[in-house]
């Protein structure tokens, strides 16, 4: 007999079994190549679909017409810095308009700009000497 022994002694081949022993394991390795062809396609369709997917989202996006994270980051980003100058041109504007003793006065611009007073205003008066006609 031209049969080996098996791991457990026993008169079974060393492939798999007495009967159709290497049948068996010819059709798992069928049904392996068969399960590995599948997860390919599936692989394959899960891209296809992905991508789709992707595509949809990004017409979608388009059509609501919404903005990128980075287009967003950076429009906030020159907001913070025109705020910060506003707030940095006003405090300028406050403190030369208390130099010039402006400030609450509904003064023009033109008389805050040359530094001159209009006539007949009560700091005009005041320069000049004269009573305030106001008050007499």
């Amino acid at each position: 007999m031209s049969e080996r022994m098996g791991p457990g002694g026993s008169g079974e081949s060393a492939t798999g079994g007495g009967r159709g022993g290497g049948r068996r394991g010819g059709l798992f390795d069928d049904l392996a190549g068969v399960a590995g062809g599948a997860f390919s396609a599936l692989a394959g369709l899960r891209n296809e679909v992905e991508a789709a997917v992707r595509s949809q989202v990004e017409t979608l996006i388009q059509r609501l017409e919404l903005v990128r994270r980075e287009d967003l980051d950076a429009a906030m980003e020159v907001a913070r810095r025109a705020r910060e100058e506003a707030e940095a041109l006003a405090a300028r504007v406050a403190a030369l308009e208390a130099r010039l003793g402006v400030a609450g006065q509904d003064a023009p611009p033109a008389a805050a700009m040359t530094g001159t007073v209009p006539q007949g205003s009560s700091a005009a008066e005041a320069s000049a000497g004269m009573p305030n006609a106001e008050a007499a």
